[in-house]
């Protein structure tokens, strides 16, 4: 990265973030992924966890019916300093092959809006309200 850009006016921090970067690279494939033991553990991770919350049953597949295929998706996590928090992955639904009114109302996956982010922000700022973050590791909707 050094020869498409100096970083001489980044803090100390930001350095280390920026060269992280050009240290990790984020896998284009299951098998990419299963050569490196750091996304591997994070695999096995998420597959563990999906089978612990009893994300799904196996079904017989009923006739004439596509089954919604998945994908693996594969980040990296830093912490404040810029160095690497956890190697994250994700097994996720290929959402787009669903056809609505058929199968679409299966699948949820709510999202904040970021004004209503911001208006809460606001509120905690002008009325002193304690602020925290956190990361959700492993969140799950359960359907009743």
């Amino acid at each position: 990265m050094s020869h498409y850009m100096s970083n001489h006016r980044l803090s100390e921090s930001n350095k280390s973030f920026v060269n992280q970067l050009s240290i990790v690279s984020i896998p284009n494939s299951v098998q990419e992924a299963l050569a490196d033991k750091r996304w591997k553990a994070a695999m096995d991770e998420e597959m563990k966890s999906l089978q612990k919350n009893e994300t799904w049953e196996l079904v017989d597949r009923p006739a004439g019916k596509k089954p919604v295929g998945c994908r693996w998706i594969y980040t990296v996590k830093y912490q404040a300093n810029g160095t690497i928090e956890r190697f994250k992955a994700r097994l996720v639904a290929k959402g787009y092959t669903q056809t609505y009114g058929i199968d679409y109302t299966y699948t949820f996956a709510p999202v904040a809006k970021i004004n209503t982010v911001r208006v809460l922000l606001s509120l905690a700022a002008n009325l002193d309200w304690p602020l925290q973050q956190f990361d959700v590791r492993m969140p799950f909707c359960m359907e009743n």
